[in-house]
């Protein structure tokens, strides 16, 4: 298959150059005036960055395969233009040892379309109990996560730290404080008080952040944040990274795009954390406009149909979001100015891999920007289908995703 993007935005240097781009089976190179290579077709317009990177992935297996596959997970990933995704812990066995993160990486390398680099857990089981084995875990693991459940014990997280800084490993925190949940399900807003539902409250995030970041000033950990979601937790983090604590953190695209005002009474409204009010999705617009939020992580949580279908109070939480991510950052946030698509490519692609120390191959992932469409849910490879962007119009599409010469990804109706 060969193919020219003409004039294609090449993300090169930390800018976009114009040029052509000669693709031939899997390889990039420039296209000069007086090639005697003649491509199949000629593609106009098209962008060209590193392969996006996403540290916080679930793929559900093993033990929950009938939500999502490694293999159905990261062709979804390729499609959504990633080339390197960190897959979360809440798996059955959870890799708390050697032994049970070695089913995960079996299937990792049986079955992945890109690479997965996994997290071991915090805790045995995710009981925030007992120590993981986390020396055992090492050299196969990103960092560590209880992700979905906070650490609740000051001094459990604190003895996490204080080995995961002897063993050069980063902590990755869930910040959830359970006694100030209430039982609630969603932001503890206006949608929440007028619609008779348990709310969340913001207090439940910012304090865990609050304390772990003590805890990292006293052992020196690296410490980087799931899933901030409220404008304490940014103000917290700004102060921090003042005072020179070694914290970085993520948001996702709902939380930057949607607030509890967008609430309807679906499923596919309801995540942990949920979404916040307006002043919380601005907040968070600022972080990471002034460097204050270091990436955007998708939290991509495949559930069946049949457990999203209980409504806000009934469904479990966790929506898909790895192949509308793109497109929605880019409709949303690029097309009105908001940011640079130099630092979309930062968020997505170079401060990921910089954090968790990340060097090699990063692939590539080819877009046209001008194409518009309504998201389906139907036409997603992901197994889940629960997004709160169903029914929306979005600009991007991804042609192509490779590594190396390895096409992982190509759009068959639009690279011909």
């Amino acid at each position: 298959m060969k193919a020219l993007f003409k004039n294609a935005a090449v993300y090169t240097g930390g800018v976009f150059e114009n040029k052509d781009v000669l693709f031939d089976n899997g390889s990039l190179s420039p296209m000069g005036d007086f090639s005697p290579m003649c491509p199949s077709s000629v593609i106009p317009n098209t962008v060209i960055f590193p392969g996006f990177c996403d540290v916080h992935v679930h793929l559900r297996e093993p033990g929950f395969s009938y939500k999502e596959t490694i293999s159905s997970g990261t062709a979804a990933c390729a499609r959504g233009g990633y080339t390197t995704v960190f897959s979360m812990p809440n798996l059955k066995p959870a890799p708390d040892s050697l032994e049970n993160l070695k089913v995960q990486l079996d299937i990792i390398d049986r079955d992945a379309r890109i690479p997965v680099i996994p997290y071991g857990t915090i805790t045995v089981g995710q009981a925030g109990n007992v120590l993981s084995d986390m020396e055992e875990m090492a050299p196969f693991v990103a960092g560590y996560s209880d992700d979905g459940r906070g650490v609740q014990s000051e001094d459990m997280m604190r003895a996490a730290m204080l080995e995961a800084k002897r063993l050069g490993k980063i902590i990755v925190a869930h910040c959830e404080d359970n006694s100030l949940l209430g039982g609630g399900y969603i932001h503890d807003g206006e949608y929440a008080k007028s619609h008779g539902h348990k709310g969340i409250c913001s207090e439940s995030e910012w304090a865990q952040i609050s304390r772990d970041l003590r805890l990292v000033e006293e052992t020196g950990c690296a410490y980087y944040v799931c899933h901030v979601s409220t404008k304490e937790s940014v103000e917290i983090i700004r102060k921090a990274k003042a005072r020179g604590i070694d914290v970085t953190c993520e948001t996702a695209p709902h939380y930057l795009t949607l607030d509890d005002s967008a609430l309807e009474e679906d499923g596919r409204f309801k995540m942990n954390p949920p979404l916040r009010s307006r002043e919380d999705r601005e907040a968070l617009v600022m972080g990471i406009i002034d460097g204050t939020v270091d990436m955007i992580a998708t939290d991509h949580a495949p559930h069946s149909a049949e457990e999203k279908s209980r409504g806000l109070a009934g469904s479990l939480m966790g929506v898909v979001g790895i192949e509308t991510a793109f497109p929605v950052l880019y409709t949303y946030l690029v097309k009105p100015g908001i940011i640079t698509l130099e630092r979309l490519a930062e968020l997505m692609c170079i401060n990921p891999r910089r954090r968790f120390g990340l060097s090699g191959d990063m692939g590539y992932t080819v877009w046209k920007l001008d194409e518009e469409y309504t998201v389906n849910p139907d036409e997603f490879l992901s197994m889940g289908r629960s997004t709160p962007y169903e029914g929306v119009r979005v600009f991007g599409r991804c042609l192509l995703t490779a590594i190396g010469e390895r096409i992982v990804y190509a759009d068959g109706e639009k690279l011909v």
